[in-house]
């Protein structure tokens, strides 16, 4: 590609992209989403990483449990061929090991399909994908990622498409929803993490987040957490339609001293800023979309008996999740190793009142609007924030260790799979 080709592509690249939103399956109900298809409740996932269930709770309200899937019920298969193989072996450990804090990894990420009749999961210690009929519990379909893990997905507006990270082979695979036949891949920076697709599905964004298992965490060994980038790829060729390398906007903006691993991301409903976390941040940061450059930054409250050893912080995450209300004038905050939650006013980046939370690892936005719903790691929970006053609604006891929580869709009056 010619330089003036590059400049061509930079220059166009803001209009064409149209508005981004974090996409989570299906956009909450009063961001002008559709109402469920006839027969559909509108509930929340909850991926219970280290046991191996989802947890279906009410999308709103007192957000009361409604039943569990359990995702790995070909368990036994798995790990008879994980360990019939020495490499697939020696990850499966080392993902135990490493972010599993001594745990298997069972399942990351997960979205509905459009008619409610299957979810589909990522399973980091299994490195697949795999889609779990919600009427029997069974497996419709699996997909083995590239490499040895699965991690993050994103689904495509129209609910058709997921694309999830495949962290150990720098790829991302975007895969059929229905069928699990792969539609196309791309690479990208070492250990893909964050996906986004644009609110058009024309744009799909990738986050590297480079190494965050080692103790290498001291700044004077960042050259060896790798490439970290975000790959901008259009959704019909899966080619670049931009790299942004956040080093140099970090450095521009005079903050050096930050990482440039971008974790959990969230877009204003224009898409004109993105406000991102990195890796042993207690805040986060602004970005023009269209300017290309950071704008500005909030460091969130330290909690004085969190170390500041970073070795201490769960894979290089100091405060990892992120959602934004859907007006836009509210970013909700998980501070993972801090322990509390807070509401920021986005005009001013005041904090509101720090809601402790034990390990909060997730944050998402509740299906009537209302609420920033985050997942209590420690403490085997979820819980609603009101956005309106920052303060703590309700808290919903789930499975072990819950990181992930996504808004779905389940046929109406299930309880759960019925070989459960």
């Amino acid at each position: 590609m010619t330089t003036t080709t590059r400049a061509r592509r930079r220059a166009r690249f803001p209009a064409l992209l149209g508005a981004v939103v974090l996409a989570t399956g299906l956009v909450p109900a009063g961001t002008g989403a559709a109402a469920p298809a006839p027969g559909l409740r509108q509930v929340m996932f909850v991926g219970n990483n280290w046991e191996g269930t989802a947890d279906v709770i009410a999308s709103s309200g007192d957000f009361a449990r409604i039943g569990r899937v359990n995702v790995v019920p070909d368990r036994d298969r798995r790990l008879a061929e994980i360990y019939l193989n020495p490499v697939k072996l020696g990850f499966f450990l080392g993902i135990r090991l490493g972010p599993g804090e001594g745990h298997d990894q069972l399942i990351d990420d997960m979205y509905t399909t459009p008619d409610g009749s299957a979810l589909v999961v990522s399973r980091p210690s299994f490195a697949d994908v795999v889609s779990i009929d919600l009427a029997t519990g069974g497996v419709r379909w699996r997909f083995p990622v590239s490499g040895f893990r699965a991690d993050h997905m994103a689904v495509s507006p129209d609910g058709t498409r997921v694309a999830v990270s495949a962290s150990t082979s720098n790829t991302v695979h975007v895969l059929d929803i229905v069928t699990g036949r792969e539609v196309g891949s791309f690479g990208t920076g070492d250990k893909p993490h964050e996906n986004v697709f644009s609110a058009d599905g024309r744009y799909l964004w990738n986050m590297s987040i480079g190494e965050v298992f080692t103790d290498l965490d001291d700044p004077f060994w960042d050259f060896t957490k790798g490439d970290r980038k975000i790959t901008v790829v259009d959704t019909a060729t899966f080619r670049d339609a931009r790299v942004i390398d956040m080093r140099q906007r970090l450095d521009a903006f005079g903050r050096a001293d930050l990482s440039d691993a971008v974790r959990p991301v969230s877009f204003t409903p224009d898409g004109s800023k993105m406000y991102f976390q990195v890796s042993f941040f207690n805040g986060f940061l602004e970005y023009d979309v269209a300017a290309d450059r950071i704008t500005r930054v909030k460091e969130l409250p330290k909690n004085p008996a969190t170390s500041d050893d970073r070795t201490t912080y769960v894979n290089d995450s100091r405060h990892h999740g992120m959602s934004m209300s859907p007006n836009g004038d509210k970013l909700c905050v998980a501070g993972t190793m801090d322990e509390y939650v807070t509401v920021v006013d986005r005009a001013t980046l005041a904090e509101g009142p720090l809601v402790p939370a034990a390990k909060p690892y997730w944050a998402t936005v509740s299906g009537d609007g209302r609420a920033c719903v985050i997942s209590e790691s420690a403490a085997d929970r979820v819980t609603a924030i009101d956005f309106a006053t920052g303060r703590k609604l309700v808290s919903v006891p789930v499975g072990d260790h819950p990181q992930r929580v996504r808004v779905g869709h389940v046929p109406t009056g299930w309880t759960g799979p019925s070989s459960r």
